[in-house]
């Protein structure tokens, strides 16, 4: 994996603002000081900023948390908003898998572990993610759900085809394998139906279930390995 990209999906900022923070000569790898984005990288490496490990030989974890509303999926912010990291205290340097927007809610995943951020936020992964929304607009009826199973037109392209319940006339559970950005919000805004709340409840095989809001845990070994496999490979 190319550096900058290693360190966009460890939280560390953007892409573009990690290909910065390797300019300014915050990086280093393997003890050396790298100051280009495209070298290649891997879990077995040990990739610092600022002096701070991020994943490489350190112990690998993982832990869940069930964001609430208010609360920003980064592992800073310039504007002093409480951050997901803020949510498990003392537990080094983690960072989120993805992103959920400050109005959303629900399972967030954060790690150190570089290469399993990528497996699961890289689209060719494919990995899914189920989504609950309570929407506007009435009793959502069985064209809006079948448009949105099938694929509806957004101003990226088409997206690819979803599994969609209808819990209530205003309730729907959504299950998508892509991660554009505000994409459940955009579906459901096109077939007339405009998101009220949002809640991630599943990332592959790994449920929210009862997890209090702003509550966390560590997933074990074979929830890790679970996830791992979810990923859809070439």
């Amino acid at each position: 994996m190319r550096l900058g990209k290693f360190l966009a999906h460890a939280g560390v900022a953007s892409r573009r603002g990690s290909e910065e923070v390797i300019f300014a000569g915050r990086v280093t790898v393997n003890g050396k000081l790298c100051v280009d984005p495209a070298t290649g990288v891997d879990s077995s490496d040990s990739i610092r900023v600022d002096g701070q490990e991020l994943g490489g030989r350190e112990s690998r974890v993982v832990y869940m948390i069930n964001k609430p509303l208010g609360v920003v999926s980064t592992a800073s912010d310039p504007q002093g908003r409480r951050t997901v990291v803020d949510l498990v205290p003392g537990m080094g340097r983690l960072y989120p898998v993805g992103r959920l927007d400050v109005n959303s809610s629900g399972l967030l995943l954060l790690t150190n572990d570089g290469d399993l951020a990528n497996i699961l936020t890289h689209p060719r992964y494919g990995v899914p993610k189920a989504y609950r929304a309570r929407i506007g607009g009435g009793s959502v009826g069985a064209d809006a759900l079948r448009l949105l199973s099938e694929g509806v037109m957004l101003d990226d392209g088409i997206t690819l085809p979803a599994r969609v319940s209808k819990l209530g006339p205003g309730v729907i559970e959504i299950e998508i394998r892509e991660g554009r950005n505000h994409q459940v919000r955009r579906m459901c805004e096109v077939v007339g139906h405009p998101v009220l709340a949002l809640e991630r409840v599943a990332i592959g095989p790994l449920q929210l279930g009862r997890l209090k809001p702003g509550g966390h845990r560590r997933l074990h070994a074979g929830e890790i390995e679970e996830l791992r496999a979810t990923a859809v490979r070439d």
